[in-house]
């Protein structure tokens, strides 16, 4: 921040990641102004100044909800774009250097099919215990989980083939550092790592071919934990085994994480833990105003056909 270097390529991170986390942020906020407004009029006290405050004065006049759909169309539409640039430029830091490994074309869609793939897992892994503890098996179906699981399934595809070319190029290609970079990530130090990424990204995924599989929340929820740990892996792969053992043997060592590494790690797991709980304790945990589009208007007496078999 003293003396930023403006020809520095991680100058387009700071743009992109900066951009579409205010589009982002924008876009959340504003889908919980009708919920935070629904949940100001049966709040008393603080909470309820709060939402007052958060809800802008929403009184959900017509002519609100006009420019509401408006602003959300709108900003759902700028988005979209977004994540293919932010995932695309920040692929770039990698495919731009030398390092073996590293120097590919395929980075781009790599990075925006994987953290689709990601995101989307990560929902899964939310959305199940949360459907369970709050009762919303009503609202939450199946349809919605089979859904999230064929758009696990094609991303999934995709960055399998992603492995599958990086490690054919490197052969294909006939140069000494990167076949050598490919056989060590295999058979090397970090075999463990890369192995641990192919089957959780590569193969799991596969069993979402089936329609049994992809009705089966629990089963859902195993493979969702799978896709985390593999897309975790990924990137110590693609950092780690890139890094220790490259041109110069003089570089070459073992990555060892320290107690202050793991710590930080460890730590954000329980920041985010605790955002997403205190979220889910003070707004709502689905969006009220978008279930009143697609919802009967019986349906709040209703119970889901999963939920009249659990307690027949």
């Amino acid at each position: 921040f003293l003396w930023p270097n403006f020809k520095s390529p991680l100058v387009w991170d700071v743009f992109a990641v900066t951009t579409y986390f205010t589009v982002s942020a924008v876009f959340f906020y504003l889908g919980t102004i009708p919920d935070v407004a629904a949940a100001r009029d049966r709040a008393t006290g603080l909470r309820r100044k709060l939402y007052s405050v958060i809800s802008l004065g929403w009184q959900g006049t017509d002519r609100q909800w006009h420019h509401f759909g408006k602003a959300y169309i709108f900003l759902a539409a700028l988005a979209t774009p977004l994540v293919l640039s932010v995932h695309s430029v920040v692929s770039w830091d990698f495919a731009m250097s030398i390092v073996p490994g590293w120097h590919a074309t395929i980075f781009a869609p790599y990075f925006v099919a994987g953290a689709i793939f990601s995101g989307v897992a990560m929902v899964i892994t939310l959305v199940v215990p949360l459907r369970k503890i709050f009762g919303l098996e009503a609202y939450l179906t199946t349809k919605h989980f089979d859904a999230m699981a064929k758009l696990c399934l094609f991303t999934s595809l995709i960055v399998l083939y992603a492995y599958l070319s990086e490690f054919f190029l490197a052969w294909y290609s006939g140069e000494d550092p990167e076949r050598h970079a490919f056989w060590n990530r295999l058979f090397g130090t970090y075999w463990w790592a890369t192995w641990t990424m192919l089957v959780c990204n590569g193969f799991v995924p596969i069993m979402l071919w089936f329609k049994r599989i992809r009705h089966s929340i629990p089963a859902l929820f195993v493979i969702s934990i799978f896709i985390n740990i593999g897309m975790w892996f990924e990137r110590y792969v693609i950092v780690v085994t890139s890094l220790h053992n490259e041109y110069e043997p003089f570089a070459w060592g073992i990555y060892r994480p320290s107690v202050i590494e793991m710590s930080i790690m460890v730590g954000s797991f329980f920041w985010f833990g605790f955002w997403f709980l205190l979220f889910t304790r003070l707004l709502p945990p689905i969006a009220i105003q978008e279930l009143k589009e697609v919802l009967p208007p019986p349906m709040r007496k209703k119970r889901s056909p999963e939920v009249a078999e659990a307690h027949q």
